[in-house]
């Protein structure tokens, strides 16, 4: 009965694998609210965007909602001094990020080796290269020092932020998958007791 129980254990673990390590290749979440702004506001709108990481390469999924009145900018901020806390320069800005609308979404892939994604004022304080900017983008995220933005009329400093999280929050999937797992053992450990 212990082998079964340490195969069903392996099955449970070989299942989840794959999900797992799909949340650990780049793919980092930003939870966008109003409260999180600096200074923080009461806008009930939200995001939680997806960025996905892969090389040279990051994907942008934004989706957005809520928002109190039309956007007016948005963009990736870099880098605070500190986790979670304080303001910082724009660092890549959303060029076509869909203007004066409230709810939307927004896609794009940015290559990081090409210094015309990012700020100028950015690429400079970072060594003048894509690579070095590039660098100092991604050690930031890794830190939770960057964050996304996104601006409003009605909230031209910012209407909700969310910092970029470098430990990704698993897919539904993943937690499914282990659930199952673990409720397979549970049964198979009171079938042993009875």
């Amino acid at each position: 009965m212990k082998r079964s129980l340490s195969i069903l254990a392996l099955a449970a673990a070989a299942a989840c694998a794959p999900a797992l390590a799909q949340a650990q290749d780049g793919i980092i979440r930003a939870v966008a609210s109003g409260p999180a702004e600096s200074p923080p506001n009461g806008s009930p709108g939200s995001s939680v965007a997806t960025f996905d990481i892969e090389g040279d390469i990051m994907t942008a999924d934004v989706p957005f909602r809520d928002l109190l009145s039309g956007t007016t900018m948005a963009h990736i901020h870099c880098c605070t001094t500190a986790a979670f806390t304080g303001v910082a320069p724009i660092a890549i800005p959303f060029t076509d990020f869909p203007l004066g609308v409230t709810s939307g979404s927004y896609s794009a892939s940015f290559d990081l080796s090409d210094a015309t994604i990012y700020d100028p004022a950015f690429l400079a304080a970072f060594g003048g290269t894509p690579a070095s900017a590039g660098a100092a983008l991604i050690e930031a995220i890794a830190s939770n020092e960057a964050y996304l933005n996104i601006h409003t009329s009605q909230y031209p400093a910012g209407e909700i932020r969310g910092f970029l999280v470098a430990a990704p929050i698993p897919e539904p999937a993943t937690w499914g998958m282990l659930g199952m797992g673990l409720a397979s053992l549970g049964m198979m450990t009171r079938r042993r007791r009875a």
